[in-house]
C-alpha cells in the first residue's frame, strides 16, 4: 500500500547498538565509542563533537543543542535544554538606537546569545556518569573530533555547496561571509574560493579548542581560556558577549511533553522549542483514520499539511521562553482540541495562516541506542548555514545567529530581552511503546522538522514502512522561500503528478522541486523491535549520513 520509493539503501539492522547521524564520519565516531564500552550519551557526545568539525555549515560548538535521554535501567526519560540566553547587552533599545528595526542576520550583532552546546555535552555526561553504567572518561570522547580538525577530512558536496552559496559577493548583507576575516581564512582557500568536494580540509584553531575542552572540561568554554578568547574578540570588534554572560550560562533539565498517537506515546521537548508543534500535528492526526487513506494520496498530504498549519498557527501565537510567557500547553495538546481541529480538516475548512513562516534552520539531528537499551535523540544547530559567520580569532569556533530570530517589537511573544531564550525550531523526538522507546528520530530543517516527523511516524506506524523506506519516501515542506511574501507548499517531484495537480488546486503557490531535495531536511531514525530487540537504523540520502550498528 502506498508510494514506497527507495534508493537501494537497506535499513541497517544490528542486535546490540545503533547510531544514525547526517555525516558518516560522525556515525563511525559514535559506534567506536559504543564498541569501547561507552553508553549512548558517551556516543552522542562523540557524534556531536565530530559533527561540529566535519559538518561546520550545519552546526558548531558555538551553537545550541537539545537532548532527549531515556535511561533503560530507571525507565526515566529526561529532556535537556542546552540553548543559550540573550546576552545582557541585547536589548530592543540597543538595536533601535543603532537604526535597526530588525536584528541583523549575520555579523557580530547577530551573535547575541550564549552558545549552549558545550555546556549541554557537560551536563549530559555528568548525568550519564551518575545514572548509567559504562561511562567513559570525558577526554576519551573527543579523539575523532580532534583528529579531523587537526589532520583534516574530505569536504562533502554539501559543505562545498553551502560554502559557495555563502561566498556570494553580490549579497553583502547576508551571503557574503567572506567579508569576515576569520571565516575567509578558514573556509576559503587561495583566491577566496570554496574548498572543492573531496579536498582535504583542516581547522587547526578548532583543533586547539577541542583539545582544550577534552582536557579541561566544558567549563573552559564558559570561564576558561576559550571564554577569554571569545570575550576579547567581542571587545575588539564590536561583539556583544561578555565574561559575565558566559559565566552565568546554565543548561536546564526539563520534563518532556507527550501526546498519544495510536497505541504509542510521542515524546518531545517543551518550549522554548517547537516540540509542541510536532506533537500537535500527531494529536490532530490521531483523530483521523489514516488507514482508510492511501499513503501518498492527495488526502494523505492534505490532512498532514492542514494539521501542520493549525499547529504552526498556535506555535506562532504562543512559542517563547516559558520563563517569560505563560503557554497553555495542556489545552494545546488536549485530545479534545486535537479532535476539534481534525473535524475542521474533514469538513475541508481552510485553516488560515497569516504569518510568514521562517524557511531556515540548518541543523544536525542524530540518535543512539546502546546495548543496554539507553536511547538518546539530539539536535544541534547554529541556525542559518554557518550561523553568524563570526569566528572569534584563534578559536575556530563559529558563533550561532539564533538570537537574530528575536523580535524588536516589544509586544511580540518572542520579543528580545536579556536573559531570554528565543523561539527554537530544534526538537528531538522519540515514540514509546509502553515504557520503552520504539522509535528514536529527528531531522534538520527549521519549519520542516514537525512536518518530516509526522511523515516518519505515519509511514512507519500507519502504513508499515521500514525505517529506510519512511525516510526516503517523497517529502513536502509548507513554508516560504527567502524573499517570498507568502507561504507556499514545496513538494519533491517524485510525488505523482496527478496528486500534485490536486494539491495545486488547494495550494496555488505550490512549487515542484527536484527528486531528492536538501531543503527537505536530513532525517534519521532508529526502530527498536520489542520482540527481538533488534535495532533498525536509517539515514537520509538527502544528506551525507549513515546508520551504523553492531
Amino acid at each position: 500500500m502506498g508510494n514506497k520509493q527507495e534508493t537501494g539503501r537497506p535499513t541497517v539492522m544490528a542486535p546490540k547498538a545503533m547510531v544514525t547521524s547526517p555525516h558518516y564520519l560522525a556515525s563511525q565516531a559514535g559506534v567506536d565509542i559504543l564498541r569501547s564500552g561507552g553508553n549512548a550519551v558517551d556516543a552522542a557526545i562523540a557524534i556531536a563533537s565530530t559533527l561540529a568539525v566535519v559538518y561546520p555549515h550545519m552546526n558548531s560548538i558555538g551553537g545550541d543543542n537539545f537532548w532527549l535521554i531515556h535511561n533503560s535501567k530507571t525507565k526515566e526519560t529526561h529532556g535537556l535544554n542546552a540553548s543559550g540566553r540573550a546576552v545582557n547587552k541585547a536589548t530592543i533599545k540597543y538595536y533601535k538606537e543603532q537604526g535597526y528595526m530588525k536584528i541583523p542576520a549575520r555579523g557580530y550583532l547577530s551573535a547575541n546569545t550564549v552558545p549552549g552546546a558545550v555546556h549541554g555535552w557537560g551536563e549530559a555526561h555528568r548525568y550519564a556518569a551518575s545514572a548509567m553504567s559504562k561511562t567513559l572518561n570525558w577526554n576519551e570522547l573527543f579523539s575523532d573530533a580532534i583528529n579531523y580538525a587537526e589532520n583534516g577530512f574530505a569536504v562533502t558536496p554539501s559543505q562545498n555547496q553551502w560554502t559557495e552559496t555563502n561566498n556570494d559577493k553580490s549579497d553583502q548583507e547576508f551571503r557574503d561571509l567572506g567579508r569576515f576575516e576569520e571565516f575567509s581564512k578558514i573556509f576559503l582557500k587561495q583566491g577566496n574560493l570554496p574548498y572543492n568536494s573531496e579536498e582535504l580540509f583542516k581547522q587547526p584553531d578548532l583543533a586547539v579548542s577541542m583539545k582544550e575542552i577534552a582536557k579541561k572540561g566544558a567549563e573552559t568554554f564558559y570561564q576558561g581560556n576559550i571564554a577569554g578568547k571569545i570575550v576579547e574578540d567581542a571587545k575588539q570588534k564590536g561583539g556583544m558577549i561578555t565574561a559575565t554572560d558566559l559565566q552565568n550560562h546554565t543548561s536546564t533539565w526539563v520534563k518532556p511533553i507527550t501526546t498519544l498517537y495510536r497505541d504509542y506515546t510521542a515524546y518531545n521537548l517543551p518550549p522554548n522549542t517547537q516540540g509542541f508543534a510536532s506533537l500537535s500535528i500527531l494529536n490532530v492526526l490521531n483523530h483521523l483514520d489514516l488507514q482508510e487513506v492511501e499513503e501518498g494520496s492527495f488526502t494523505y498530504y492534505h490532512y498532514i499539511i492542514e494539521a501542520t498549519k493549525a499547529a504552526f498557527k498556535d506555535r506562532d501565537t504562543w512559542l517563547s521562553d516559558p520563563a517569560f510567557v505563560d503557554i497553555p500547553l495542556d489545552d494545546l495538546l488536549s485530545p479534545k482540541y486535537g479532535k476539534q481541529i481534525a473535524g475542521k480538516i474533514q469538513k475541508n475548512e481552510d485553516i488560515v495562516m497569516n504569518n510568514r513562516l521562517d524557511p531556515k534552520g540548518d541543523t544536525v539531528s542524530f540518535s543512539v541506542v546502546d546495548n543496554e537499551g539507553n536511547a538518546v535523540s539530539v539536535i544541534q544547530s547554529i541556525y542559518h548555514d554557518f550561523g553568524s559567520g563570526i569566528i572569534p580569532s584563534g578559536t575556530g569556533i563559529l558563533l550561532q545567529n539564533r538570537g537574530s530570530f528575536f523580535s524588536l517589537d516589544e509586544n511580540h511573544v518572542n520579543s528580545l530581552q536579556p536573559g531570554k531564550r528565543t523561539f527554537h525550531t530544534l526538537n528531538p523526538a522519540m515514540l514509546f511503546k509502553g515504557d520503552n522507546p520504539y522509535l528514536v528520530y529527528g531531522t534538520m530543517g527549521g519549519e520542516g522538522q514537525p512536518q518530516t516527523q509526522a511523515a516518519l511516524i505515519t509511514r512507519v506506524i500507519d502504513y508499515g514502512f521500514s525505517v529506510q523506506e519512511a525516510i526516503e519516501a517523497p517529502r513536502w515542506l509548507y513554508g516560504r522561500t527567502w524573499g517570498a511574501a507568502s507561504n507556499s507548499l514545496k513538494v519533491e517531484s517524485r510525488i505523482p503528478q496527478h496528486v500534485i495537480t490536486k494539491l495545486q488546486k488547494i495550494y496555488p503557490e505550490l512549487e515542484k522541486l527536484g527528486n531528492w531535495e536538501d531543503t527537505m531536511g536530513h532525517a534519521g531514525m532508529i526502530l527498536i523491535d520489542d520482540k527481538t530487540n533488534m535495532k533498525h537504523g536509517g539515514a537520509d540520502p538527502r544528506g551525507d549520513g549513515a546508520a551504523i550498528g553492531y
